[in-house]
């Protein structure tokens, strides 16, 4: 996120999950990571034999497309990395590199956008990357559904439906990919009125394990549809998303950064906001507290947006408590359409990343308390960090988001299980050196740990982690209820019986590797139930 110059310039890292081009000066060198050996040849052969265009280290497009990873970490070498155009090619790869597999092993990654940031999501350095970059066309089938490639971004699939007066429920960083994004929930600017965008996928076109390329919804696939919804890659490449469309309306959105000192107060509001979001559900808020060493103090910088045509004076009354707080350092705030502020909301690039993140109940002292908590995290930091910036994110989560899904369909989030309105917490530390990993990754494990704590100490803690935002040593699908954990499970063994995406792809997050004690499972299902009642203003949206 761009904001005013002299106030920070904040990586919206923070709204992905899933590419931009960053530095390759920390990857190792392409003469190091030339594909060579004999596990190169057989399955790079492999893909050759079966007609697919091979990139190998040193190739133009090979380097181009490794540059690209939004994080430095990210940016691995594989033996060889291919850039299928369509599900045919993809079912050719999977095919050939399953029968390579039965002599020689042959792991391969799958990349999107590539804006997960921890090593090995989406690329690999033993095996092949299936770059699906250049699937990356949106369609307007004119039936109230879009065909969104799986390699696109959506700055470009907000452009292209524009031209209809079109939108979906989407990200909101131009550069992320819709991958990621898409298959591990979804928060977006339009979830009060829509769901998760995960609730808005209407059909995935799905590569299984067995090369078969599949169409599933909920009328072809009824026990497959919902376990996709959350699920990441247990069950096969998914090549497009046919995305739900409605039509477009300009809003009213930007962001105001202000003080620090004007956290608490903030946090009071946003409590109060986020339990009344059902009353005006067009409304969305992030409140962010970032840093960059560049700068040198902690801002708070509020997005605000609202997402149905206005008059810009007087803003929408539901913000009225955080644009009374005076002093605000800047302003962007502004009658725009979702292409131009996702835009505004870019990333800051050539760092190593990380994102952590996990969920309790909306409750202004547990987030008083976070606040506190990564203050003094940037000061510890700040002693040896060199080059470095950090943000942390209160995201609401009321119920609501959870009705609208029950009402689609269900998803295997597991946030229908408890009654109550959340706070999705996210931070997120981007910095220069390998030899500070282990320096930054344990920091922000540290504010995790502790803002945990205290928010079982009060009673506010809830099990949910965000897909999207969890690092390589969280466990989001663990987080999940355990009937949707077995659901999900149940899935792979039957739409991938040989366990090609649990043993042949490291990346993601492995249902195989799901062991959930009873008491564990246990918790995750004690919430209160929901009631059933909906509001009645979701009818009209």
């Amino acid at each position: 996120m761009r904001l005013h110059a002299a106030v920070t310039l904040f990586s919206a890292a923070a709204f992905a999950a899933e590419s931009n081009t960053g530095s390759a000066s920390e990857t190792s060198s392409p003469a190091a990571a030339s594909a060579s050996g004999s596990g190169a040849s057989h399955c790079c052969g492999a893909l050759k034999t079966a007609g697919l265009s091979i990139q190998y280290p040193g190739d133009e497009q090979y380097e181009e497309r490794i540059d690209s990873y939004f994080s430095v970490a990210a940016q691995l070498r594989p033996w060889c990395l291919i850039q299928p155009q369509n599900a045919a090619e993809v079912s050719k790869a999977v095919i050939a590199l399953k029968e390579a597999n039965k002599t020689q092993t042959c792991q391969f990654a799958i990349r999107s956008g590539g804006h997960t940031v921890w090593p090995g999501a989406n690329n690999i350095e033993d095996g092949v990357t299936i770059d699906l970059g250049f699937m990356n066309t949106t369609t307007n089938f004119g039936n109230g559904t879009a065909g969104v490639g799986a390699g696109s971004r959506w700055g470009s699939v907000y452009s292209t439906l524009l031209k209809d007066n079109l939108l979906i429920v989407g990200g909101r960083a131009s550069s992320v990919g819709v991958g990621g994004f898409l298959l591990g929930g979804g928060n977006s600017f339009y979830s009060a009125r829509k769901g998760m965008a995960c609730d808005n996928v209407a059909q995935y076109e799905l590569v299984l394990g067995s090369g078969e390329i599949v169409y599933v919804n909920k009328d072809s696939y009824p026990d497959l549809f919902p376990a996709m919804k959350g699920s990441t890659n247990n069950f096969g490449i998914v090549t497009r998303f046919d995305l739900m469309t409605f039509e477009n309306e300009n809003l009213w959105g930007g962001v105001v950064a202000y003080p620090f000192d004007t956290a608490p107060q903030q946090l009071e509001y946003l409590e109060a906001f986020t339990n009344k979001i059902s009353e005006d559900p067009y409304a969305s808020i992030i409140v962010i507290m970032n840093y960059a060493s560049s700068v040198g103090q902690v801002v708070v910088a509020n997005a605000y947006e609202y997402t149905k045509t206005i008059d810009p004076s007087p803003p929408p009354a539901i913000f009225n408590d955080f644009l009374s707080i005076p002093g605000n350092i800047s302003d962007s705030m502004r009658i725009t359409n979702i292409s131009d502020l996702i835009e505004e909301l870019e990333q800051a690039v050539g760092y190593r990343d990380g994102f952590m993140t996990i969920t309790f109940q909306n409750d202004a002292e547990v987030m008083k308390k976070a606040a506190e908590l990564f203050d003094a995290m940037v000061k510890k930091l700040n002693k040896d960090g060199g080059d470095w910036l950090t943000l942390t994110m209160f995201q609401p989560l009321p119920s609501l988001f959870a009705d609208l899904g029950v009402e689609r369909g269900g998803n295997m989030l597991g946030l229908d299980q408890s009654a109550e309105n959340n706070i999705l917490f996210m931070t997120y530390c981007g910095w220069k050196g390998a030899e500070k990993d282990a320096m930054f990754e344990d920091a922000q494990r540290e504010l995790i740990a502790e803002v945990k704590a205290f928010s079982k100490s009060k009673g506010k803690d809830h099990p949910y982690i965000y897909l999207p935002y969890a690092y390589n040593d969280q466990k989001p699908l663990e987080s999940y209820p355990l009937p949707n954990i077995e659901r999900i499970r149940a899935m792979a063994q039957k739409y991938d019986p040989e366990g090609v995406f649990q043993t042949m792809v490291p990346g993601g997050f492995k249902i195989s590797k799901v062991d959930v004690p009873a008491s564990e499972a246990q918790d995750a299902t004690d919430a209160p139930s929901k009631g059933t009642d909906k509001d009645s203003k979701r009818d009209e949206l």
